[in-house]
């Protein structure tokens, strides 16, 4: 059994226990489950960056990354330093991530919050909108073509953004009118090995109409600007950031750098 296929176990498990625990009625009861949800689409639109910061504080990957630091501090410092978006690890048995953190961030931050983890029931989705996510992420690996497009259609019903995650050309064909985003994931989740160059083969191959993100391995602004003239918008960089004895300060850095190169060429035209 692969990393990919024991997440999915401990998964199911998980939300059939949660089905019991927290009933679909109790949460559309929520606080948050009938307020509007903040579109990353445009938050990215508006940005020369196009960053996602993430908050995790340990991957099957890499074991533990940042377990100390306080995740108020780092999403605050996220906000502050420009991020489009925050990204929320919500995954216990393998992340170390809990729904509380993202309901939690969202009462400290203003910016669009995606709900980081293995949605493979609709119950998850819905338990997304109750916690304050404002974006989903929908993995076509474990997913068919039909429960991407019927998982997205009550995301949409919902107010959530969604993003379709991609790793191989094959899995194109499971994209749905539905879906914001594409994600073009550099790692595979089968082995957690990550090839940089993923991003760039595959970007020519999604349609246009979609907006693009690039995800995991991305370590510089070099890399960034690379993959911009590819045709990415959005960034979602975690463990580059996390490793950071200042998570906040790493990513003001990139994204300055980012406006920097910005001016550079706006004064050069």
């Amino acid at each position: 059994m692969n990393i990919l296929d024991k997440i999915i176990y401990e998964k199911q498990k998980e939300v059939s226990k949660n089905r019991i625990l927290y009933p679909i009625q109790k949460l559309e009861k929520s606080i948050l489950f009938n307020r509007k949800s903040l579109s990353l689409v445009r938050s990215i639109e508006k940005s020369c960056a196009g960053i996602i910061a993430e908050f995790k504080r340990k991957s099957p990957s890499k074991g533990i990354i940042n377990d100390a630091i306080s995740m108020e501090k780092v999403v605050k410092d996220y906000e502050e330093a420009g991020a489009s978006g925050i990204s929320i690890l919500t995954d216990y048995s393998f992340f170390s991530g809990k729904n509380e953190n993202l309901t939690k961030t969202r009462s400290i931050v203003s910016i669009p919050l995606l709900r980081k983890d293995f949605i493979i029931d609709e119950y998850q989705i819905i338990e997304s909108k109750s916690i304050g996510s404002d974006v989903i992420l929908l993995i076509a690996e474990i997913l068919s073509k039909k429960k991407i497009k019927d998982f997205a259609s009550l995301a949409k019903s919902l107010d959530l953004e969604v993003i379709i995650e991609i790793h191989c050309e094959k899995e194109i064909e499971k994209l749905t009118e539905n879906s914001d985003i594409i994600g073009i994931n550099n790692r595979n989740l089968r082995t957690f090995l990550v090839d940089f160059k993923n991003c760039s083969k595959l970007v020519s191959k999604v349609p246009k109409n979609y907006m693009k993100i690039a995800e995991s391995g991305i370590t510089d602004v070099e890399s960034i600007l690379h993959l911009q003239k590819k045709g990415f918008q959005g960034f979602l960089i975690g463990e580059n950031f996390m490793k950071d004895k200042d998570p906040g300060k790493s990513c003001r850095n990139m994204i300055k750098a980012l406006k920097s190169h910005e001016n550079k060429n706006h004064n050069e035209i």
